[in-house]
């Protein structure tokens, strides 16, 4: 089983249009981040976690040939803005692609892409089955588990994949879910920035005492701002938690 980040910044992308952030310049590509998306790979199937701004380009350079099934987190554009790039993926497996969301988010779906559905679907745009995910699913050889967070208000699907699981725009995690998560070789999870606090994401400090709190061997830090240093940052991190880049890939 493998995962590829896809990307691992924050909304804006790393670094910011318009000059926001850092002013000192770095040669480091990890300090490069696309938008948050993740590839998972096992012998039955191709999932992917999100589709955001830059999902085709994503899905260029990291050659993903077939999806089987989307994974969505929640309704934020920096998550759903590249949904129209499945198009290819449609003409190409001639058939709908599987959606695993929350309720609301597929509501939010159907409303801001309502061309892709009955009874305005213009022909040819993007064909989804949305599936019922009140509990854990199959698919192939994966058991998919909702990992419901909270972002702020809002709640935000995380999902737990066989061994690995995946959480990002977090900044609290309900006690049910934390047992659900429990176990995971992997856990994937935001953390914006080292510092101040945010009302609607961990810190990476906050981030790394929820990694300790599990008892997680592996957890890998996405969502990043551009004041993430990845080098500087690293150093401070103990050895049970990294900082996660794109195109990054591991294995379980």
């Amino acid at each position: 089983m493998k995962l590829t980040f896809l990307g691992t910044g924050t909304s804006m992308g790393v670094p910011v249009a318009g000059g926001f952030g850092p002013k000192n310049e770095t040669n480091d590509p990890r300090n490069h981040r696309y938008r948050c998306s993740a590839w998972i790979q096992t012998p039955e199937r191709s999932i992917v976690i999100d589709t955001g701004p830059e999902f085709r380009l994503q899905t260029l350079r990291a050659g993903i040939g077939r999806i089987d099934v989307l994974l969505i987190t929640h309704e934020h554009n920096d998550h759903l803005a590249g949904l129209d790039d499945l198009r290819s993926y449609n003409y190409a497996q001639k058939k709908p692609i599987p959606v695993y969301t929350s309720k609301q988010t597929e509501e939010s779906i159907r409303h801001r892409f309502s061309y892709m559905f009955p009874p305005n679907k213009t022909p040819g745009s993007v064909d989804l089955d949305f599936k019922p995910f009140n509990g854990p699913v199959t698919e192939g050889d994966c058991e998919i588990i909702p990992l419901p967070v909270r972002h702020g208000k809002m709640e935000v699907m995380g999902f737990r994949i066989n061994d690995i699981s995946y959480i990002t725009d977090v900044n609290k995690i309900p006690d049910e879910t934390a047992e659900k998560i429990r176990g995971s070789k992997i856990l994937v999870m935001s953390g914006l920035r080292w510092s101040p606090p945010h009302p609607t994401h961990y810190t990476i400090p906050e981030a790394v005492e929820v990694s300790k709190e599990l008892n997680i061997a592996n957890t890998y830090l996405i969502h990043m701002s551009p004041f993430v240093d990845h080098g500087q940052v690293s150093a401070r991190l103990p050895d049970r938690v990294k900082l996660a880049f794109d195109q990054l890939e591991v294995s379980v």
